[in-house]
Parts: C-alpha cells; structure tokens; sequence
C-alpha cells in the first residue's frame, strides 16, 4: 500500500487516501462530496501558523513526491501524467483557471508536430489527443472557457493531483545541490504554503522555480559559431520573440462604429505591408512586440504597447476605409495578458540544437516535435519593413530526448513546456503548445518512475533497462516516439494470432500488433481495417494455449490525418471536426471465450465512444481467444483499430 494525496480545487491542502498501488494508470474518478467536505474541513488552526513577517497570511506546510510549477499545457500533462502512475502530486498554477496560453485569457490555437495542418498524420497522441477528443465533441460551439472548465475538470478528477490556483511560487530551500521545498503564496486565501517534494518539474514557462533553485539556465539568442548553427545570428545577444495579444469581432446585423482611445497607434497600409488583415473574427499573432526588450521585466510596458497596437489594427480596419467589409463588425473580447512565446531555457545534460532538429537520434528519445523553426524579429510590429516570421520546415518529425527536460545542476529539477534545455534556434520549433503538452507527459511520466524506483532523472537517463520500459510506458499511453515501437515483454497481445471479419486493402489484420499506432499518410499503414457489415466486423486474437487477461486496451484510428485544435479563426478551423471524429469506433464489445471458460464471456460493452485509447479492466480470467465486435462507428462505412494491447 502507497500513500495518495488527495486533490482540492481551491488551495486548501490535503487529505490522505489509502489505495492500492498499481502499475496501470488508473480511470480517473472524481472526489465525492463528502471526501471534499472532509478535506474542507482539516484546515484547522493546528495545520496552520500564522507568519510573523505577514501576520495576516497562515502557512501550510504540505508533502508530496512531485510538485509541478506552472498549469499551461506542458504543466497540466506533467501533473496527470505522473499523477497516473501512481506519485502524489501538488500543482500549482498561478492564475484563476488552467492552459497558459491555450485558456480563454490568451486562446492561442495549439499547434505542434503536424505542423497546422501541412504535416498531415502527425498529430499528437497521448494526454492532448484526450483533451482534444473531449473538447471536439462537449464544446462543438468552441468556446474557449469551456476549454479551461475541461482542462480543471481534468485535472481536479485525479485523486493523486492537489490543485492549489491562484497560487505564485516565490523561493526554495536547498539541501546541497538538490531542493529540499518550495514555497508559494495565495492572496485569495491568505495561505504561504511550505510544499516539500522529492522532485520539482518547472512549467512556469520564465523558468521561476529553477531560477530560484540556482539552475543553469540561458536567454537570448546564441551565437552562430557556438553550436554551429546556421540560422543563429553571427553575435550574441539577448532578444528574443516577442509577446501578443490577441482579439475576437462579431458580425452584427447593424454597422458598429469605433472609436479608438487616445493612446492608440496609428496603423498605417505601410505597417501591414506583409501582415494580412483579410479576416477578422480572430486576430492576429503577429501582433507582436517586446522581444528586443526584457520580456520578464518589461511585462507591463509589453501589455500597454500590445494593447496600443490591437485599438490601432482594429482602428485601421474599421476607419481607414480599406475594409469596408467590416462595416457590421464589431470587438467582443480583447486579450488583457500578453501570451508570451520565450524567455529562460533552463541547461539540462543536452542541449537541443539546429542540427538536432534536422537529423537528431537519440536513444532517450521522449517526445517528438515538428512545428518548423519558427523566427520571428524581435522588434515585432515595429519591423514593419521586413516579415513577421522566418519558417524553416525540418524534413522530419525529431525526437526530443530525456536529458532536455532535467537539470544539469540541480539533480531532482526538471522541466517541460518551452524552457526546456534547447538553443535559441532550436526553441523556435519545440516552443509550440502542441509539443510542450508531449513534453509534460514525457517528464510527468519519468517523474512518476523516478519515485517508484527511488532514483533521480539523470539516473533514469543513464540505465538502459528503466530507460526502455520508461519508453515502452510512454508508448502504451499513446505517446509517440520516432522509430521506438511497442515492444513491452507484459503485453500477452504481441504473442496471439489474429483473424479478422475481413480486410480492406493493405490494412491487414496481422498490423494489430506490429508495434506501431499511426499511419503515415502515403507512406506507411498500421492499422486493421474491415467493412461494417449488417453485423458489423470482428477481429479475434488467438492463442494455442489459455492466458491469463486482466487488462485489455484498444487504439482506434481518431482522424491524425486531420487538425483538431479550438481555434476562433473561421479559416484554421476549416476541415476541423468539431464532433466526435467520424473514423473512431463508436459502440463495441469484448467477448472472452476459450481455455476454463465453458461459454465465452462478455468483459465489455461500450456505447458512445469517441477516444482513441480505451483501457477496459476486468477480474482475471484465463481463455485462448478475445473477440472485439465493433457495431458501429462515428460516421464512417469501415472500422480501423491500430492496436490491442492485453495484460495479466
């Protein structure tokens, strides 16, 4: 028995459950009532003291195995993840609700490895292809506040996760090279917490918790002739990309006038010489600014330029004459927090570099990236003169190792989200939400075995055999990892034999269990594809003698070959279903039969499906074969399933 940390919504610290452990991750369940009101009601004088310094804030001291600083994507995807395996764990987020950049504060569109749209089949999989899929079919209006609702549902459900929001990490105490606790505040609740952990993963983005550990850490653009990097400038320096604002309009029925503040910029045609204005329900992340100054410090003065320049686009829009279009348009929300694209990287035992990204291998691979190197100048609106982004496209997706999300300095710091331990260049590219949220699965993940095993992340990198079940874990949670297939020694599925109801091209039956769980459109099929036939299609496996099952999973084909993102563009969101995806199986059932079952057996029945990977878990039972009866599917005339996975 292991002990959980128990998780409340709203700072108010903990509550012990005994569970049992297992290596599984578990469904996550939501807290009951009176388990919320129980953990209410512990915050009593004797769990508090009240501080000298600040008489009118309580401290509360808390213990956990991992503490995640910073709730965006990367941050969110590191709590569950290593929450999942079985480590307690404290996230704090210093804002009211979850998603950095993707919440309806910013309603930045996530991108990452398919590279909107022009990468098709690489869409990642894992915790942000579950979010995606719940949001697709719950919020068909897509509305960027039930996003964020999704996002804390997500992470509130997990037993093992203690949200505290609205809550700032401020400094830490060390034990030598290694923090020892952390500690963070909430106005709201007057509460300074004391958090002592094992491990520390910093999704702060700015990188606060390792600046406050004394980690390595880097800023600006490197020199080309440090990595050798051809897209770096000749000369250091410390720019960076700079921070945006964005804004969404309505059409109305009626004109809407508009008139600007004082403060305003005067947008002229010249300004948006190579910035389009052709649309203008959702605009426009070339608003840019800030990148040629401290992009930490000069926060506030970013926010008032940003601003400036949205009242003068939209100004321009309305009043210059040249879009008369927009006659009936009108603003509906302005963003009042600049999304920030960099600042601090934090030095990990590699440095992800140009060269990397272009032909990189590695044998810690964790995570892939493939949204281009991105760059932009970083005096933003003010460069009108040239264009507001330099893309260079890598020929492949790349992977991103291991000894990019740890400390090099700080044994038990790591980190995910676009601090991660990676050249200027090379941020450009892995900076995406899209590729921070595979990131935080990776650390999340290898946090959760470090614990387990009583290592630390260096230690994990350096043993080859915890470093390949650490990627095969990865792998049965639907991460992907460039050229790393399912080779997991527990998955009694890789020994069947397969038949099938029947098969539709190359998708054969026999690609079930060839280790991969993603086409490549043009290139490469993994999956099983059937008709459905008035009965549907089946596919069995088989095996000569009876195995014990306990644990089943399936991947379903859930449309990689597609973007699936929130976005309010009109135009990305073109081609974007916005619903359960039509190739994913929808209802099915498991039947069991064989080996000391004298009649088979169904172990599962589902309706309504729209997930990519379903994890059924039953008592054990011992039988030579296990049919998969899918009825129907979302929309789509064949049944496709990439991969069964089975577990004693």
């Amino acid at each position: 028995m292991r002990r959980r940390h128990f998780l409340t919504g709203f700072g108010v610290g903990g509550y012990t459950l005994l569970v049992n452990a297992q290596h599984l991750p578990p469904a996550p369940t939501t807290p009951t009532r009176e388990e919320l009101d129980s953990v209410f009601s512990r915050i009593a004088p004797a769990q508090r003291r009240y501080n000298g310094r600040e008489p009118h804030m309580a401290t509360v001291d808390l213990e956990t195995d991992v503490l995640v600083a910073g709730g965006g994507l990367a941050g969110i995807c590191a709590a569950i993840s290593a929450a999942r395996h079985g480590a307690r764990v404290i996230l704090l987020q210093d804002r009211s609700r979850l998603g950095g950049n993707s919440s309806s504060e910013v309603k930045m569109h996530v991108v990452g490895a398919n590279s909107h749209k022009s990468r098709p089949g690489w869409r990642e999989g894992g915790l942000l292809e579950e979010f995606r899929l719940d949001d697709a079919v719950n919020n068909p209006q897509r509305c960027f506040e039930m996003w964020d609702l999704l996002l804390y549902d997500k992470v509130i459900s997990e037993r093992n996760i203690t949200l505290l929001l609205e809550t700032t990490l401020f400094a830490v105490n060390k034990d030598g090279a290694g923090i020892r606790e952390a500690f963070a505040r909430c106005d709201k609740s007057e509460h300074l917490y004391r958090i002592q952990a094992k491990l520390f993963i910093d999704c702060t983005g700015d990188s606060r918790l390792a600046l406050e550990a004394g980690a390595e850490m880097r800023s600006g653009r490197e020199a080309r002739g440090e990595f050798n990097e051809s897209l770096a400038p000749e000369t250091a320096d410390q720019e960076t990309l700079g921070s945006s604002i964005l804004f969404t309009s309505k059409l109305h029925r009626r004109p809407m006038p508009f008139t600007p503040p004082k403060w305003a910029r005067k947008v002229t045609k010249e300004h948006l010489k190579f910035r389009q204005v052709n649309s203008w329900e959702y605009g426009y992340w070339w608003i840019e600014w800030g990148g040629d100054r401290n992009i930490i410090f000069d926060n506030e003065r970013i926010r008032f330029e940003l601003l400036s320049i949205v009242m003068g686009v939209w100004d321009y829009i309305k009043n210059s004459g040249a879009q008369p279009e927009s006659a009936n348009w009108a603003l509906d929300w302005i963003g009042m927090m600049p999304g920030k694209r960099g600042s601090r990287r934090i030095t990990g035992d590699h440095i992800l570099t140009q060269q990397d990204l272009l032909k990189g291998e590695f044998h810690d691979a964790a995570a892939i990236g493939g949204w281009p190197m991105d760059d932009h100048p970083p005096g933003g609106f003010d460069r009108a003169d040239v264009p507001p982004t330099v893309q260079i496209r890598t020929p492949e997706v790349y992977n991103i190792p291991l000894r990019c999300l740890y400390s090099r300095n700080v044994p038990n710091l790591m980190m995910a989200g676009r601090n991660i331990s990676a050249s200027y260049v090379a941020f450009t590219s892995t900076r995406v939400m899209g590729t921070c949220a595979v990131v935080g699965q990776a650390a999340g993940t290898a946090a959760a075995v470090c614990i387990e095993n009583g290592i630390l992340p260096r230690q994990l990198g350096g043993d080859r055999k915890r470093l390949f079940s650490y990627q095969q874990t990865l792998l049965r949670d639907d991460q992907t990892i460039r050229g790393v297939r399912n080779e997991d020694p527990k998955d009694i599925a890789r020994l069947a034999k397969i038949r099938a109801s029947g098969e539709r091209g190359v998708a054969r039956a026999a690609l079930l269990n060839d280790g991969d769980v993603r086409d490549i459109p043009g290139k490469e099929v993994h999956h099983w594809e059937a008709a459905m036939g008035p009965d549907g299609a089946w596919i069995e496996l088989t095996w000569d003698t009876p195995r014990t099952l306990r644990h089943v999973q399936i991947t379903f084909d859930s449309g990689f070959q597609r973007e699936l993102t929130l976005t309010a563009s009109d135009t990305a969101n073109r081609g974007i279903v916005r619903a359960a995806q039509t190739e994913t199986v929808r209802d099915y059932t498991i039947w069991a039969s064989g080996g000391k079952l004298s009649e088979p057996r169904k172990i599962a029945m589902v309706s309504g499906n729209h997930q990519r990977l379903r994890r059924h878990t039953f008592e054990p039972i011992e039988a030579t074969r296990l049919r998969i009866h899918v009825t129907a599917t979302n929309g789509d005339d064949s049944v496709r399933i990439f991969e069964v996975r089975c577990y004693a």
